[in-house]
């Protein structure tokens, strides 16, 4: 399967929001349940954001790379670094940083997916992006 440009997109957002979504409901399920705060579910837990960043990476990259819009391009590459140092923070707890600036990347990740459905893409060589 490749990944197009509206793939990308539709992929990048969905990434993000359930990123968003494993970030607010894993600290309710260790309040819930505090026997499921073991090492091994901690390290689970961890992956999965891994997984995110993963995905959201090839997905900014393949975006970035047919959007039109330059700000949009660095936009893509300046949240998706700010969300990777916050999770990389997170999991070696270097300095005491609030979770919300983790939803706010997130959501300012798959935000920018969906604007960039909606906006110029290059489709083929006769790109928009050679005009200006």
């Amino acid at each position: 399967m490749t990944l197009t440009t509206k793939n990308s997109d539709y992929l990048g957002a969905a990434a993000g929001i359930l990123c968003i979504i494993h970030c607010i409901i894993t600290p309710l399920l260790f309040f819930i349940n505090a026997e499921l705060a073991t090492k091994n579910t901690l390290f689970g837990l961890q992956m999965i954001g891994y997984l995110f960043l993963i995905i959201s990476f090839f997905a900014v990259y393949k975006s970035a790379l047919n959007t039109t819009n330059k700000i949009v391009k660095v936009l893509f590459f300046v949240f998706w670094s700010f969300l990777l140092l916050l999770i990389l923070n997170e999991s070696f707890g270097v300095f005491r940083i609030a979770e919300a600036f983790t939803y706010i990347s997130a959501f300012s990740l798959s935000a920018l997916h969906i604007y960039n459905l909606n906006y110029c893409q290059c489709v083929d060589e006769n790109c928009c992006v050679n005009d200006q």
